[in-house]
């Protein structure tokens, strides 16, 4: 997979794809812009290599219209304002008027395409459409690893049009990273594995099983496994369609000499509601009233000692209802001991983010990938459309 720096930019038109889905607010401003900072590198290398740039992104689900509250006006001033530069905001993303202001474009300039997702081609993977978008540039970059798991025009059938398709540092970088973690990593491996649910998680949790040394399960997920092994998890959220399925991974992870570690005590409350009083029980005591929100201490250090002398960390999902204070002790010790390791950790996943975020660690953590959807696509062993098209294009 080339990239950008593979190639002769100076002077071209180049087509960046990035992800700049980024939360607003009810006034419209930008609440996270880490998705922007991070295709800032790409960004910038285009800028002084001299090209003629042109951003393109979605923003939420406009679903095939136009929407103004769902414009990537706030994403084009806020990167301007990064970059230090102006940023002229297109009115569409093809066309006469979008094609007229290319036109007009000298080497250094940055325009912004309006929201792809206001056509419905764009997610239908239309030809037609890639073909439009490909006729803005001489060069097209993919750095929007965040959506590479979906076959967009955009992502995808652009590739076939574009006279070159490479791929942005952030695009490289997260493949790069995560190839060091699962593909050639350095043992032991371990994978952290939270959320709510088995069934998001399920064929992840097969395909590493063919690669961990160890697996450490958290969150709600968790209680569809005790539940297979008997254990009484009181009105917790469990999966019923899934016990077998559960015991079925514990099985086989046995057979293959996989680790598979899950809490011994649990915090408890009536609901998840931070006002909700809460207590810490033995697995084997939970209260038939209450429901599991997040690992107890005593998991805590268990899971503490399981990462004892790894290598590398890869980790998707929190330890429990970390949005609420009285249960965000799991996954804040989680962090502290992910780090205390000292093992290479990729992290993936928007909750996983935001949680380590909040711990106000994140800079010590090896790598904090952009794609929740992306990432997990990787971990079930799947090939993301997005990466296969740049290895196919054709220099």
């Amino acid at each position: 997979m080339k990239t950008i720096k593979d190639i002769a930019i100076s002077g071209k038109r180049v087509l960046i794809r990035v992800d700049f889905n980024v939360p607003l607010d009810k006034e419209r401003r930008i609440t996270d812009d880490s998705r922007i900072q991070g295709v800032l590198p790409t960004l910038r290398y285009a800028l002084e290599q001299n090209a003629k740039i042109i951003v393109a992104s979605h923003l939420g689900r406009p679903k095939g219209k136009v929407a103004p509250e769902f414009s990537l006006k706030p994403a084009a001033e806020r990167l301007g304002a990064l970059l230090g530069k102006p940023v002229t905001m297109a009115l569409d993303c093809i066309g006469q008027s979008v094609e007229t202001i290319v036109s007009a474009m000298h080497p250094g300039d940055m325009v912004m395409l309006e929201n792809l997702r206001f056509h419905p081609e764009e997610e239908k993977n239309d030809g037609a459409f890639a073909a439009s978008l490909a006729a803005l540039c001489d060069v097209y970059v993919n750095d929007a690893f965040a959506v590479s798991h979906r076959a967009n025009a955009s992502v995808e059938a652009i590739t076939r049009c574009a006279p070159v398709s490479v791929a942005g540092f952030l695009l490289k970088n997260e493949i790069d990273y995560f190839n060091k973690a699962m593909t050639t990593p350095e043992r032991p491996l371990v994978a952290v594995v939270g959320g709510a649910k088995v069934s998001s998680k399920l064929a992840a949790l097969e395909n590493m099983l063919l690669h961990v040394d160890k697996i450490i399960i958290g969150g709600a997920m968790a209680n569809t496994f005790l539940r297979f092994m008997g254990v009484s998890t009181g009105k917790s959220l469990v999966e019923n369609d899934l016990i077998a399925t559960a015991g079925a991974i514990l099985k086989k992870a046995s057979e293959k000499g996989v680790k598979l570690y899950l809490p011994v005590d649990a915090v408890t409350a009536v609901q998840p509601d931070a006002a909700a009083a809460s207590g810490v029980f033995p697995i084997q005591e939970i209260p038939e009233n209450q429901m599991i929100l997040d690992i107890g201490p005593a998991t805590s250090l268990l899971y503490a000692e399981a990462l004892q002398g790894v290598k590398t960390i890869v980790w998707n999902g929190p330890m429990g209802v970390f949005e609420q204070p009285p249960f965000s002790a799991g996954t804040t010790d989680m962090v502290t001991h992910v780090i205390a390791s000292g093992a290479m950790t990729i992290v993936g996943g928007g909750d996983t983010d935001a949680a380590i975020h909040v711990s106000g660690k994140a800079d010590r953590i090896t790598y904090m990938s952009t794609g929740g959807g992306a990432f997990l696509e990787l971990l079930e062993g799947k090939q993301l459309p997005g990466v296969v098209a740049l290895e196919k294009a054709v220099l």
